[in-house]
């Protein structure tokens, strides 16, 4: 069983930065696996922020959110089993909860679909 732990949140002011970290606390990541990170705002559903799509052997895809591209930046850690989420020219609308999650089998970028999950973490974006 894989546990994700995310760390990295907090309050920033409209055109700061985070850096969110998510870590396999126990169990491992394997290199197939697809990575993502989602994000959840009060009252709203669930959505796909970034992922790192496994395209066979050691290639990936990074996808991104429309909303987010050219701000933020997805990446892995193979040896920690972890994966980031640089996050840059944030702004209010960003404000939300965000999960780290771990599917094995077709990628997909419906939340249902990933088998693990992070507890998450809190960013706030003040204007």
């Amino acid at each position: 069983q894989v546990q994700l732990v995310e760390s990295g949140g907090g309050l920033v002011q409209t055109g700061g930065s985070l850096s969110l970290s998510c870590v396999a606390s126990s169990g491992r990541i394997d290199c197939d696996w697809h990575m993502a990170w989602f994000r959840q705002a009060p009252g709203k559903a669930r959505v796909l922020v970034a992922s790192m799509r496994w395209s066979g052997g050691v290639t990936y895809t990074r996808v991104y959110a429309d909303s987010v591209r050219g701000r933020f930046t997805i990446s892995r850690d193979f040896d920690d089993h972890s994966v980031y989420l640089r996050m840059n020219s944030l702004k209010p609308e960003d404000t939300a909860i965000y999960f780290c999650a771990a599917k094995k089998g077709p990628y997909s970028e419906n939340p249902g679909s990933y088998e693990f999950w992070g507890q998450g973490t809190q960013v706030s974006v003040s204007s």
